[in-house]
């Protein structure tokens, strides 16, 4: 059995960091900062933002809310990753309690303070709830209504909500700092999915990773299709690389759109060969390959009457869209990331 670890109870005016890790945001910065100055939570906080390397203004603008506010402070993360900036702002750290904050998120005011309470009465080491991502256009919603929807993004309790108890990982999280240093803080070989890598030492170690409904975290999608697959891509290029590091700790969900990607690809192969034999008199039965991508745009468009009905024309013909790109992106780059390919890949989109 793991050892176990036992974690002192932090007062109600624990001192509370948050970390938050920046590289050309200027749209959304601001907001989220905002978001954390306020906060109502009553025990000492300071703001550290990690700031890679922009060039769309983010350094001035950041560099302006720090000089608005004494709670706020910049520090330079020159590897520009996100596992480098949140171990930047974690050994930087005043507190003994760390919020990780996303630069595209924007908290309740009681964030702080529910999930102080919740550390103190389950005596996790993380503790985190649910990202709900919310969308300004027709496009943005379309994301969001897939983010949050289990055909869009596999159902995880932090995307569509559950019950409160133990969980294997959660949206962004608050954390125990000595917790953090104890396992080494984040893996920063790992640049997407560096959450769920490091809460799985947490709980290999005896410490608990807690999901509760009680936080909810406002998320802006990406604004625009190629966006969206970019993030998706580099998502699960990612996620194929943990899966193929750790074999045993990923579930069946994770294998979903990599497999529908292939089988769509080899029935559109296959499909093209039966045309063939069509054209040579052979009896065409690879036509049958056809049958996995209609299957797959059947699919879709159950998913968009079920999930987008009642949500406006524009925001239902974009969830057409979204849900194959989200597949397709995140299944295409899991496949990669499986086949050990992610360095690579990597190196040369800066992904």
């Amino acid at each position: 059995m793991p050892e176990q670890h036992q974690q002192a109870t932090p007062s109600p005016l624990v001192g509370v960091s948050y970390v938050m890790p920046v590289l050309n945001d200027v749209s959304h910065v601001r907001a989220a900062v905002e978001s954390i100055l306020a906060q109502d939570y009553s025990g000492p906080v300071e703001v550290l933002i990690a700031l890679a390397p922009s060039i769309d203004g983010t350094n001035e603008l950041v560099a302006d809310l720090a000089s608005r506010d004494a709670r706020v402070r910049v520090l330079e993360n020159e590897v520009g990753s996100t596992p480098a900036g949140l171990n930047i702002g974690i050994r930087a750290a005043r507190y003994p309690v760390v919020v990780r904050v996303d630069s595209h998120s924007m908290l309740p005011t009681d964030y702080a303070r529910v999930a102080v309470e919740v550390l103190e009465r389950t005596g996790a080491d993380n503790v985190g709830g649910i990202m709900d991502a919310r969308g300004e256009t027709d496009f943005e919603r379309a994301v969001a209504l897939a983010y949050t929807t289990k055909v869009g993004l596999g159902g995880s309790a932090f995307h569509v909500g559950g019950a409160e108890g133990p969980a294997d990982t959660v949206y962004l999280g608050v954390f125990r700092r000595d917790a953090l240093e104890r396992v080494g803080l984040f893996d920063e070989t790992i640049k997407r999915g560096q959450d769920w890598e490091l809460n799985r030492r947490l709980r290999e170690t005896g410490g608990t990773v807690w999901f509760t409904p009680a936080l909810g975290v406002t998320y802006r999608p990406r604004s625009t299709l190629e966006r969206l697959a970019r993030q998706m891509f580099s998502t699960g290029l990612w996620r194929g690389e943990l899966a193929r590091r750790f074999p045993a700790a990923n579930g069946i969900r994770y294998f979903v759109p990599p497999v529908m990607v292939l089988g769509v690809v080899l029935g559109l192969i296959a499909g093209v060969a039966g045309l063939a034999q069509l054209g040579m008199g052979a009896a065409p039965w690879l036509l049958l390959g056809f049958a996995v991508p209609v299957v797959y745009v059947l699919f879709v468009i159950a998913a968009t009457i079920a999930y987008a009905r009642g949500r406006g024309a524009r925001t239902a013909g974009w969830f057409l869209v979204v849900l194959p790109c989200i597949h397709v992106s995140w299944g295409v780059g899991f496949v990669l990331g499986y086949l050990s390919l992610t360095s690579n890949i990597a190196k040369h989109t800066g992904r």
